[in-house]
């Protein structure tokens, strides 16, 4: 039997499939779209599990902790008719109204330039883009046709996480089409502590380095600056008694850094105001110290 989508999910052992109530009540035919659960240690081996059994014409990946919008399926069936020269398309993973205070304080952060830069457009609603990469796409939302499949690998068993742009950047290289649209949505909780939160953006720094390596790319300028951040950062003390001008970088930091976080309390809640400068600092600060370790590891 064929369907239109076949729906994999790259399940934790230890986790719950929170996304299935949301996926049942999209409205969408359910003889139209197959669920695949993949369970396992490593979230591109069950991804690639769930690409050699898929049947769909189509193969939608979402992360297992998601909040499906009731329209994802009807809006990419859609998108895939409109835009035929597309063969990958994904879209936004926005923070759930019902997550805590700190998760969605992060999520802001993130959602914004000057927490993540160009990343920030996976965690926004943004605009249609025909012709995205990987700063605004993430395997927790993601629609494939399932012949690319035919013409590369799928996801690198080596990456976690770092496995979706390093496919994303190599779909790009073998000249497959990828695009971003706004129209599908799901939400995506972010993590409920400080240390769990910290630990994931250190990872996102750790793999990048390996990321650029398997995809035969030199790490760019953006990438760089974090890390140099860091190293400037563990030294301002030192610098600073040396001479005060060294202290001038940090300061324009944490004006920076008070600006945008005014900014956003003013739009949503000022409550965020007193910890989003303590959160943009520990993203920047995890993801260098990611690289970092990852760059002196080799």
């Amino acid at each position: 039997m064929s369907y239109k989508f076949s729906i994999v999910i790259a399940l934790a052992p230890e986790r719950k499939i929170e996304v299935l109530d949301s996926l049942k009540s999209t409205g969408y035919d359910p003889k139209k779209y197959e669920i695949i659960v993949e369970t396992g240690k490593n979230p591109s081996e069950n991804r690639n599990k769930g690409i050699q059994k898929a049947k769909g014409e189509i193969i939608a990946f979402i992360d297992d902790d998601a909040i499906v919008d009731k329209n994802i399926l009807k809006n990419a069936e859609e998108f895939f008719n409109n835009h035929k020269e597309i063969d990958v398309v994904g879209g936004p993973q926005l923070t759930p109204q019902n997550d805590g205070f700190f998760a969605k304080a992060t999520g802001h952060a993130l959602s914004s330039f000057f927490g993540a830069y160009t990343m920030r457009n996976r965690y926004k609603t943004g605009e249609l883009n025909l012709d995205a990469d990987e700063d605004s796409l993430t395997s927790a939302n993601f629609f494939v046709r399932r012949k690319v499949f035919k013409r590369i690998k799928g996801f690198d068993p080596l990456l976690f996480p770092g496995e979706d742009p390093e496919l994303i950047t190599r779909m790009k290289q073998n000249g497959i089409k990828v695009a971003f649209s706004p129209s599908l949505i799901i939400y995506h909780r972010r993590r409920s502590d400080y240390y769990l939160f910290c630990k994931q953006i250190f990872r996102y720094g750790q793999v990048r380095v390996l990321k650029e390596r398997i995809n035969k790319k030199k790490i760019g300028i953006v990438f760089l600056i974090p890390p140099l951040f860091t190293i400037y950062f563990l030294l301002v003390i030192p610098l600073g008694l040396i001479h005060k001008i060294f202290l001038f970088p940090l300061a324009l930091y944490t004006l920076i850094a008070i600006i945008f976080s005014l900014s956003i309390s003013l739009r949503k809640n000022i409550l965020y105001f007193p910890i989003l400068p303590f959160i943009f600092l520990s993203i920047h600060l995890s993801y260098g110290l990611g690289i970092l370790y990852s760059m002196l590891k080799k």
